[in-house]
């Protein structure tokens, strides 16, 4: 490390860590607004689950393909945010963001028929991919090195907090609705309420992004060197080396061109670089283990296995509460343990969850309801599950994305990798109702197997970014 990023990170780590601290959380809170709207779309749509094969009279096929097919959308705003991003600026991708989230919530809780439905849900799941590279990549961009963990943790933790809203938004709306989701309330179907109240966060969030200053780095890719120069003030302090970090940021900016897809082949032939194959293995197995189950069909599940329709809600929202807990010890700790312990203990807690998951729903229904053992050690199970992906891959994988790239091609594998997230998911969300007809306890070994998997995926290709600079992955 030269004489000039110790500087920076010794004036990021106090005057940044102390003085400027409250408002570098604010900013880092707002950019995370992207991440609640994550969350909550990604599981509010399990209170319209089965409203929607109600209504629409469709089997578990379609049904999959109508909720699954906003994660198509999420890809391709995944992979093309970054070079948005690099053109318009940081701020700018927001607000797009935003705007597409607000017409998506819009166009969900009134469609007309099953396929413009579908078609909102793309429109949101395109601004879904774009917050999802932005929020963790700008977060990275701004924070002080020291505090770069915890605040990057901060997207997360947005996506906890919007899952269990959106639970707890829709169980309300239930019991508004006398427990019926095609109920009748304010003049739509209950569904179509639970869709249509995620206009709130989404002008909240487009508002919040006026009131959050544009990554110096891409003020300096812009020319701005002076705003670039304020900003630095704001989030590290004036006592801070601001000369040596505008210099530092220039000199590694220099040393790099804009990333292109091209750049990230490797050897001259077609695969990937290493590093790349690393952070879409993260990004797969992250989702490969299942967690999106548990809140895009857990309302379903529980109803599958006898649970009433309100228990089943309020059984979502009591996992989502764990899930907040767990994040909440990720970010305690992901500074003062390191990304990849978090991630080994995490993986090993996620296949014990998994594997007594499995067990429990090997025994027949009696009366339409697993055993009371089987029924208790699911449900104990699954919180346990969320339990341990919260306090390890929900929150590693998005700081590992923010902080593990070359500066030269980290827009460009930010975006390949978030993508590869998007669809692994889609191919979970996507096959999971038809799978669960055929053996949902054999369905929940292949989760556990991809959780095992992951032990020695991180032990032999992931490498600690515990306390580099940015300047520092090369």
């Amino acid at each position: 490390m030269t004489s000039t990023s110790q500087a920076s990170q010794s004036g990021a780590g106090s005057q940044g860590g102390s003085e400027h601290l409250g408002h570098v959380i604010f900013i880092a809170a707002a950019a995370a607004m992207g991440g609640f709207l994550f969350g909550y779309d990604s599981s509010v749509i399990n209170g319209a689950v089965e409203a929607i094969r109600d209504r629409y009279d469709i089997g578990s096929g379609t049904l999959a393909q109508v909720i699954a097919i906003a994660l198509i959308g999420c890809a391709i705003g995944a992979a093309t945010a970054g070079r948005i991003a690099d053109r318009i600026g940081r701020i700018r991708c927001m607000q797009i963001s935003a705007v597409l989230f607000t017409v998506s919530a819009v166009g969900s809780a009134l469609p007309f028929a099953l396929w413009d439905l579908a078609m909102w849900r793309i429109i949101g799941g395109f601004a879904i991919g774009m917050a999802s590279v932005i929020g963790p990549a700008y977060i990275a961009e701004v924070a002080p090195p020291a505090y770069r963990g915890r605040l990057g943790s901060f997207q997360q933790a947005a996506i906890v907090i919007g899952i269990a809203v959106s639970q707890l938004v829709n169980w309300g709306i239930l019991n508004a609705a006398d427990g019926d989701q095609r109920g009748e309330l304010m003049g739509l179907e209950a569904w179509q309420v639970m869709l249509g109240v995620m206009v709130i966060p989404s002008v909240l969030y487009g508002l919040l992004s006026f009131a959050i200053p544009e990554s110096p780095r891409f003020l300096i890719s812009a020319g701005r060197d002076e705003k670039a120069r304020e900003v630095l003030a704001e989030v590290e302090g004036e006592g801070s080396d601001l000369d040596g970090r505008l210099a530092e940021i220039r000199t590694a900016m220099h040393r790099e061109h804009k990333s292109t897809f091209k750049d990230l082949l490797g050897g001259g032939g077609f695969f990937f670089k290493p590093i790349v194959w690393v952070g879409i293995g993260l990004s797969a197995f992250q989702q490969l283990v299942g967690i999106n189950v548990a809140f895009y069909y857990s309302s379903t599940l529980w109803q599958s296995v006898g649970v009433n329709p309100s228990d089943s809600f309020f059984y979502s929202f009591t996992t989502s509460i764990i899930n907040i807990i767990g994040t909440v010890i990720a970010m305690i700790f992901v500074d003062r343990v390191g990304r990849r312990p978090l991630a080994l203990i995490g993986s090993v807690g996620m296949v014990i969850g998994l594997a007594l998951e499995a067990w429990a729903f090997s025994y027949d229904l009696v009366d339409g309801k697993l055993p009371a053992t089987q029924g208790w050690v699911a449900l104990i199970a699954a919180h346990w599950f969320v339990l341990f992906f919260a306090l390890s891959w929900g929150v590693v994988v998005w700081v590992f994305l923010g902080e593990m790239f070359p500066n030269r091609i980290r827009a460009a594998a930010l975006g390949v990798a978030a993508s590869a997230q998007w669809i692994a998911n889609w191919a979970i969300t996507a096959s999971f109702p038809s799978l669960a007809d055929w053996n949902l306890s054999a369905t929940y070994v292949i989760y556990c197997v991809f959780a095992a998997l992951s032990i020695p995926f991180v032990l032999k290709f992931v490498k600690e970014t515990k306390g580099k600079t940015l300047e520092e992955m090369g």
